[in-house]
């Protein structure tokens, strides 16, 4: 059976204040239970912190707060997923995720086997970030990425992200149905703006649409306001479309392909970018800057001059050992078995 990964936001699935809206909860349950024939389902819900925040005393959203929100909300938010899968006899698993658990392969792989011998029992399970222990996954990230890596990493084939707008809107506020190509002129059409309760917006989901669309999944972002927003949306009948792009990439490559697991970022001159297109290695003489940290092993994105993302790949050297060698020829970076271009 086809993957098919579901995001929900906090705006999607709580009231103003924060509780759960327990009736769109119940809602999603029932469209999911009649996809569940024809697909390997992940559900991937934000809401802990918000459902949570209510009990922690003087809430001002500080980090150990929130921690503390998510740690109380977790329990709730799983509560009522499974008061109302239960009603189509449909068992559900908390899956709490953190970046390492992509960034490092082995413990990508015991996750999908885990989610795999979920899904084989008739267990689905339904994901979050790890609120309570990640700090960047609270301060830089959402659960459009967490979403996104999942539908990448399993080989989904659709990726569903549940937003309070319905779609993408163009300047008079209609939902566009179909984009062909996530471009900049996709982006400037986005308005910079994010629900009181949630961490992402629409160019969150852009950017995660960019990348699976890359890596050929098909991506819609949709609402629950209408009645069988799920089941419509997957049908091509409301929300937006974006059409994947030709790609044939093997387990491993959309495992690396997951660009926001990076630990660096290499700037690298156009004799590399065309290299790196004929399916070359990236070779030291052809970086130009260095950012951030990183050890052999760990993956980073591959920028060209202007900041464009052309790649990612895993790293042959360290950035401490890579750095002395930028203007010497024959060093490699990245082997060319460990890039994937984007």
């Amino acid at each position: 059976m086809s993957v098919l990964v579901i995001k929900f936001g906090t705006a999607s699935i709580t009231q103003p204040d924060g509780s759960l809206h327990e009736a769109v909860i119940a809602d999603i349950a029932r469209q999911v239970a009649e996809l569940r024939q024809s697909y390997h389902i992940v559900l991937v819900s934000s809401g802990a912190v918000g459902a949570g925040k209510g009990l922690i005393e003087g809430y001002r959203g500080e980090m150990a707060q929130r921690k503390a929100a998510a740690a109380v909300g977790n329990l709730l938010l799983l509560n009522v997923y499974n008061r109302y899968f239960s009603e189509y006899n449909i068992p559900i698993a908390q899956t709490l995720c953190e970046r390492h658990h992509f960034a490092d392969r082995q413990q990508f792989l015991q996750l999908k086997e885990t989610v795999q011998e979920l899904w084989k029992n008739g267990i689905i399970p339904i994901a979050n970030e790890n609120d309570v222990v990640s700090d960047r996954e609270l301060k830089f990230s959402d659960n459009d990425e967490l979403a996104t890596l999942m539908a990448v990493g399993f080989g989904a084939s659709t990726l569903m992200l549940c937003t309070s707008v319905g779609g993408l809107l163009d300047e008079d506020n209609h939902i566009i149905p179909k984009v062909d190509r996530v471009d900049e002129s996709v982006f400037g059409i986005v308005r910079d703006e994010k629900s009181a309760l949630g961490l992402g917006g629409m160019a969150s989901k852009l950017t995660f649409a960019k990348l699976a669309t890359r890596m050929g999944i098909r991506v819609t972002i949709f609402g629950l306001k209408q009645p069988d927003g799920i089941l419509r949306a997957l049908r091509g009948e409301t929300g937006t479309t974006f059409k994947p792009q030709v790609s044939t990439p093997s387990a491993r490559q959309r495992w690396l392909g997951s660009g926001s697991l990076t630990a660096g970022i290499l700037r690298v001159d156009a004799g590399a970018v065309a290299a790196l297109g004929r399916r070359n290695s990236l070779l030291a003489v052809g970086v130009r800057t260095v950012e951030g940290e990183f050890a052999a092993g760990e993956v980073v994105e591959i920028c060209d001059e202007a900041g464009n993302t052309v790649a990612v790949a895993r790293a042959r050297l360290s950035s401490a050992d890579l750095l002395p060698q930028l203007n010497q020829q024959n060093v490699e970076v990245a082997n060319a078995n460990d890039i994937v271009l984007l």
